[in-house]
């Protein structure tokens, strides 16, 4: 997230309409995520094997569930509204951490009824299970990451502007193991963490800029070969993201169904993790060049 803030200095696509259309494709590109995530795998699992209770579609509430896309979607049409009005950078932030401080003291907000929780799951931490990245919690990481990459763009020495990672990320890194030697700490729960407060956040976007430095100081090191398979992947990211979540539970339940009573290994799952990267990948590929075929004869 923070390093999608960043990429929104280094688009083609900046303006704020493109960024209100991005976002809305987006969004509805996370619904389909969940259709892939819950609701195949919970009819291809009932039609086999006649049990409705593994997966859950809470009663297709879960259609509309938050996930990182659904986040990114708001993230890109609120971003895109501000740019309309030509916001600075520093009124957007000074904002933006005020929505976190009310994130922060509003997570786990129950309002009782799951149609409510899942509605105001899209801003704030509710429970009932329907929001993995409330705005108010992670839009402050984007936002962020644009600040960042408002300064980054115009460093003439990138590795001067990095030239502190290596602190950064030993302080991140004393942050996330403290926060899971205490109670409730930011990575003892995976609500925790999807409910990230602002003083996580803090450490996260410490650690943010430490990795990139990493990455930064690697590269000099790379073969291209491998720099332009990390590119091809990047800008696909989306496509493959989207196209995974279809074949990690169909391929699981179709494993589990040809091969009765399989008990996945470490081996296992890593060796099948690797396959649908693979596959999720070609697929990505190949549906870019369909698209990119399609946007040529229309051009034509």
């Amino acid at each position: 997230m923070f390093c999608m803030g960043a990429g929104m200095i280094y688009s083609r696509h900046g303006r704020w309409d493109q960024m209100i259309k991005r976002g809305v494709t987006l969004f509805l590109s996370g619904i389909l995520v969940n259709v892939f995530e819950f609701f195949v795998p919970y009819y291809l699992y009932g039609y086999l094997f006649n049990d409705w209770s593994l997966f859950t579609i809470a009663d297709g509430l879960l259609l509309f569930c938050v996930d990182i896309l659904a986040f990114a979607g708001l993230t890109f049409i609120l971003i895109g509204i501000y740019k309309k009005h030509d916001i600075s950078n520093i009124a957007v932030l000074i904002f933006t951490i005020g929505m976190s401080i009310i994130g922060t003291l509003l997570r786990y907000t129950d309002f009782g009824v799951p149609v409510l929780n899942l509605f105001f799951g899209y801003f704030i931490g509710t429970k009932g299970g329907f929001t993995a990245f409330p705005l108010f919690n992670w839009f402050i990481i984007p936002v962020a990451g644009d600040v960042w990459g408002y300064y980054f763009i115009r460093a003439k020495d990138k590795g001067h502007f990095l030239r502190y990672w290596p602190i950064c990320l030993i302080i991140a890194f004393i942050y996330f193991f403290a926060s899971t030697q205490i109670e409730n700490g930011f990575l003892t729960d995976i609500h925790q963490y999807y409910f990230m407060t602002t003083i996580d956040v803090f450490f996260c976007s410490l650690y943010a800029h430490g990795s990139i430095g990493l990455c930064h100081y690697l590269s000099k090191f790379l073969p291209e070969s491998i720099i332009n398979v990390s590119a091809i992947l990047s800008s696909n990211i989306n496509n493959i993201y989207i196209i995974q979540w279809l074949f990690v539970n169909v391929i699981i339940i179709l494993l589990v169904y040809i091969f009765k009573g399989i008990v996945f290994t470490d081996w296992m799952a890593i060796i099948i993790s690797i396959f649908i990267l693979v596959i999720s990948t070609l697929y990505a590929l190949h549906y870019r060049k369909i698209r990119e075929k399609t946007a040529k004869a229309k051009k034509d």
